[in-house]
């Protein structure tokens, strides 16, 4: 059987490499999934992807799979429940900012049609392909996720510095940072140009 080259992050994790394979750099279209990227990449900050890789299971049940209408309705019952939850991440900032970019996740839905259109118009609605050769190219922060994070903070969502901002451009396949002799590189691409 032929081997497979793909970028060395994900190293013998297998979650990190089921990850790496089916999903990091994959356009996302779907609203539910572009709220749950911008939470999970919310509590990553100051922490590795690895972690909450290994903690997604727990939060999808935490925070109801995700769906910000169910969220924005957490009160101080739900949140002091959250922060006795082993099996997430109990900051309690990082619980509150959870709730308050559910109630902005709404408002941008209402206000733009969904949140997809919104995000996708910081890289005017296509895959930005950095065509790297090794990760040591990748940047933590670009343009693109600079202009994100001011207008997402002027919104008033949390947890959206420029760094998480780029973290939420790669998992949603915003930015294509496989490495080009990666296997998932051109098969991204080719995700790109099919899912538009």
């Amino acid at each position: 059987m032929k081997s497979i080259t793909r970028c060395p992050w994900p190293s013998e994790d297998l979650l990190m490499i089921e990850y790496h394979d089916t999903e990091w750099g994959v356009p996302v279209h779907d609203d539910r999934l572009h709220f749950e990227y911008m939470i999970l990449d919310g509590f990553q900050a100051g922490l590795s992807w690895k972690t909450i890789l290994h903690k997604r299971e727990n939060f999808r049940e935490a925070f109801h799979n995700f769906e910000p209408e169910r969220v924005v309705k957490f009160g101080k019952r739900e949140i002091e429940k959250l922060l006795k939850n082993e099996g997430i991440i109990r900051n309690r900032l990082k619980v509150q900012s959870a709730v308050t970019n559910a109630r902005e996740f709404l408002k941008v839905q209402e206000e733009f049609n969904g949140f997809d259109p919104y995000i996708w118009q910081f890289t005017s609605g296509k895959m930005i392909n950095r065509a790297i050769s090794t990760v040591k190219e990748i940047p933590a922060t670009s343009e693109e996720s600079d202009a994100m994070s001011k207008d997402l903070k002027k919104r008033g969502f949390k947890f959206v510095g420029s760094t998480i901002c780029y973290a939420y451009m790669q998992a949603a396949g915003m930015v294509n940072d496989h490495e080009i002799s990666c296997f998932r590189h051109k098969q991204c691409l080719k995700l790109a140009k099919a899912k538009r």
